[in-house]
């Protein structure tokens, strides 16, 4: 057997970390690493990838859990390669410390990967990498819905965020750059997207133009593909009422707005230094509610320094009258070379307690809007079995992002056209007519009318 074919058999297991946009860099390191059979078994692999995440300490101890596990179920002579945002951060401290990592980089290489396993070698370019139409990408877990990076780094200063120390300032792709990588995800069939970012809403800002995001709307509205798109990320101090007009009048994007707010307590804002107050927060959240069939998204830091109980009921009131469509919760994580590392710090008692209250407001809200789902005809993207039961099937709402908003159930159907069954006689991914026949224990569960 010669050197390639050996090359060709050999084995990858990789395993990504963190956000949607780790995921995105991961997808690039199995691009450049084609030329590996992937494996979910990590004992029979000849290299391992983490791809960590560093932003909280549950990230940090996940991350540093994953790297011991992967060292003692590794296979002798298998290569362990360490990467993201947690080797970015701590990335002489890993090295020195953790001596099973063969290879170790940051967040700078994710191209050089194969060089970097060919050579058993680490690299840590002081550069941060930002995939562009360029380079290829193995699309992991969905063959309908694909992730599209606009930036990275930011220029906004959270009191709680160490995100620029290590990422630096926002640095965007060009508006050709990310419609060419469209283009060409949609040429391989991909039909659903999410555009992403530290802070989508600033996309372009860096190259001296503030109203990018609308200027990326309309140019992928005029390509007029059959396509459905949404922004995740929308950093309010950076979202305008033009940039929801435009996302309501789109023909492409849907009216999904997912702006993680942090807090509402005007006092807390401005500790966190969010850059808004509160009552431009409401002007934004106001007309995003006004949009037909809109659906919005936040997520808040419990436990920031500075939150006192007057400010924790204002939270509690808000949530309750807003009724957001999801909402993310947060404990809040001291991070080191931030402002509020040095501040007075809440009890973590404190801060567990007011977890489990707001997310009892939440969890009921919540099953009042499944609940409200019950017997509607909605569209919804089918993408393979559900990880709950093999058998049934799982789909989202296609407003829904991919994820991370829920899961339908699909136990029933009327299609019987074998056109519909993929080569492994399982129903084909993409966008299907549902009706939601039963709501059960937060169980969403649906029936298949036709494909769309």
């Amino acid at each position: 057997m010669d050197s390639h074919t050996q090359e060709i058999a050999k084995k990858l297991h990789i395993i990504s970390l963190g956000c949607t946009k780790n995921l995105v860099d991961s997808e690039v390191m199995l691009g450049r690493l084609k030329h590996y059979n992937i494996t979910p078994d990590i004992q029979n692999a000849d290299a391992i990838i983490i791809n960590t995440c560093g932003f909280i300490e549950s990230a940090k101890q996940e991350s540093i859990a994953t790297i011991f596990e992967a060292a003692n179920k590794r296979k002798n002579g298998a290569i362990l390669v360490v990467s993201g945002c947690l080797s970015e951060r701590y990335y002489d401290e890993l090295k020195a410390q953790i001596p099973e990592i063969d290879i170790i980089t940051g967040v700078g290489d994710y191209d050089k990967i194969d060089v970097m396993l060919e050579q058993k070698r680490s690299l840590h370019s002081q550069r941060v990498f930002l995939a562009d139409e360029g380079n290829e990408r193995v699309i992991v877990n969905s063959t309908f819905h694909a992730y599209v990076k606009l930036s990275e780094g930011c220029n906004q200063q959270c009191s709680f965020c160490a995100i620029p120390h290590f990422k630096g300032k926002l640095f965007s792709r060009t508006l050709d750059s990310v419609l060419k990588e469209l283009e060409s995800l949609y040429n391989r069939g991909f039909r659903d997207f999410s555009f992403i970012a530290q802070d989508s809403s600033s996309f372009l800002r860096d190259r001296g133009q503030k109203d990018g995001l609308v200027a990326l709307i309309e140019a992928i509205d005029k390509l007029q593909l059959p396509i459905t798109a949404r922004i995740l990320y929308l950093y309010p101090s950076t979202t305008t009422p033009a940039l929801i007009e435009s996302i309501a009048r789109s023909s492409t994007f849907l009216p999904y707005f997912d702006m993680p707010l942090q807090h509402i307590a005007d006092s807390m804002l401005k500790i966190m230094n969010r850059g808004a107050n509160k009552n431009y927060h409401l002007k934004l959240l106001r007309q995003m509610r006004e949009v037909e069939n809109s659906f919005v998204r936040t997520s808040f830091i419990l436990g920031h320094p500075g939150e006192g109980e007057a400010e924790f009921e204002e939270l509690c009131a808000f949530v309750e009258e807003f009724n957001f469509d999801r909402v993310n919760i947060f404990e809040y994580s001291p991070q080191e070379n931030t402002q509020s590392f040095a501040l007075p710090q809440v009890e973590k008692k404190l801060i567990n307690a007011r977890i489990k209250r707001l997310n009892k407001i939440i969890a009921k809200q919540q099953k009042a809007h499944f609940h409200a789902m019950l017997g509607k005809n909605i569209e919804v993207v089918v993408e393979g079995k559900s990880e709950i039961s093999p058998y049934f099937y799982s789909a989202r709402a296609r407003l829904w992002a991919r994820e991370i908003d829920g899961e339908i159930l699909i136990n029933d159907t009327d299609l019987n056209d074998l056109d519909l069954l993929d080569s492994h006689q399982n129903l084909a991914s993409g966008a299907y007519l549902c009706q939601i026949t039963q709501v059960k224990d937060n169980f969403v569960f649906g029936k298949l009318l036709e494909r769309l």
